[in-house]
């Protein structure tokens, strides 16, 4: 029975801790075979984060995995890696598909299969990724060549699955990563539809930011005496993050946008707007004044997004604007400052959001402009991370956590 899950949700809440020592903060202390060590030293990684230290040991020894914990957290690497070495334990001559991971968006699809890209360059196993708004055409012949490992987004993997392209018979590992966005977007039905498809007997790795209760009811039929592992609680957000409101009239909101985006302290900013419309209007606004600025949503293709996000990723663009749902599995290190264009009317949003900034280690600040119809989204978001957002005029440019 899958009932045992969750008993006291308080679990989640919090944060667990354990005294450990500096030894115990290392990756050489997860139980991680050297192909794995040597890759994670390659690709610059000394210390584990604290979801990596809880969740990588019992998911090396099998055990389902119940996760809290935020985008920027690590938690990619703390189910890839176990994920890797249990495949590369028990890899057969003929690759076969042993692994799957479902995530809500097509850029996050993408960063995870880069993960495992970096993380087994030492290991002899294959792996793609599957999403829509491409063609099919080389994810099918890719798939068709064999695969022990596949990342995807659920309505493509459906489509696959309905065209006898995939089979899940033999998946002994499933992953769902981000869980309460494939609510928001309304996944649910769908990743049900796929478990039901795969063999009862598998170890599953279920990772969500927070655990609204069609979440828990999701987790307790997909999890089996699942171990609890919990870090960067929803109300609590980073504390290099200086966080800021500009008190603004709506009709001013575009012309307070660019002359802070003027400021050459904004090196890498994101813009979040609430709306596709909106992502798109705010470029062409900032594109009269001079300014540079792509958006990424779901109505643009996979290319242009592909190519916004590698240019923001280079240093190219310093400017992206962006809506929540495309902003999933945006992972760039640098970003300097998260201006709120809209205030979210989900104060979760919020947290997710700036986020974005202040990541291993650095400083960040989070600009945020308040309309009069957004001051009840402004008082929900104080409620929830426990502190007043900073009021500024105008005059002077928010720095960073250091600074501010």
């Amino acid at each position: 029975m899958r009932r045992e899950l969750l008993k006291q949700q308080a679990a989640i809440a919090r944060v667990v801790e354990r005294p450990e020592s500096e030894a115990d903060r290392t990756f050489d202390a997860l139980g991680l075979i050297p192909e794995l060590l040597s890759a994670i030293n390659h690709a610059g990684y000394r210390n584990p984060t604290a979801i990596q230290q809880q969740a990588i040991p019992p998911a090396l020894s099998g055990r389902d995995v119940l996760g809290c914990a935020q985008t920027g957290t690590g938690k990619t690497a703390a189910f890839t890696l176990p994920l890797l070495q249990h495949l590369d334990a028990r890899a057969g001559n003929e690759p076969r598909l042993r692994a799957l991971v479902l995530t809500p968006t097509r850029e996050l699809a993408a960063q995870i299969s880069a993960s495992f890209s970096t993380y087994g360059a030492d290991l002899d196993l294959w792996h793609t990724v599957v999403f829509g708004g491409v063609s099919d055409k080389p994810q099918i012949a890719e798939i068709r060549r064999g695969l022990d490992a596949l990342v995807a987004t659920p309505g493509r993997l459906l489509d696959l699955m309905g065209r006898g392209v995939v089979r899940l018979d033999d998946v002994e590992i499933f992953v769902v990563d981000e869980a309460d966005r494939m609510l928001d977007m309304g996944f649910l039905p769908d990743v049900r539809r796929i478990a039901r498809a795969l063999p009862e007997k598998r170890q599953t790795m279920f990772f969500s930011a927070t655990m609204p209760p069609e979440i828990r009811r999701l987790a307790e039929g997909l999890l089996d005496r699942p171990v609890s592992v919990a870090v960067a609680p929803i109300s609590s957000t980073v504390e290099q993050v200086a966080q800021h409101v500009f008190f603004v009239d709506k009709a001013k909101k575009r012309g307070l946008l660019a002359d802070l985006l003027r400021d050459p302290e904004l090196k890498h900013t994101i813009v979040f707007s609430r709306t596709k419309h909106g992502a798109n209007r705010i470029v062409r606004e900032l594109g009269k004044a001079g300014i540079r600025a792509e958006a990424i949503h779901g109505n643009k293709s996979q290319g242009a997004r592909t190519r916004a996000l590698d240019a923001f990723r280079d240093g190219s663009l310093s400017v992206l604007v962006a809506t929540d749902i495309a902003a999933r599995g945006i992972d760039v290190e640098g970003v300097t400052h998260v201006i709120n264009f809209d205030l979210p009317n989900v104060p979760e949003t919020y947290v997710h959001r700036i986020g974005r900034t202040a990541r291993a280690g650095a400083s960040g600040v989070a600009l945020s402009f308040c309309d009069r119809e957004e001051r009840s989204h402004l008082a929900s978001i104080e409620r929830l991370i426990g502190k007043r957002l900073i009021q500024s005029d105008g005059g002077r440019t928010p720095r960073t956590g250091a600074e501010a």
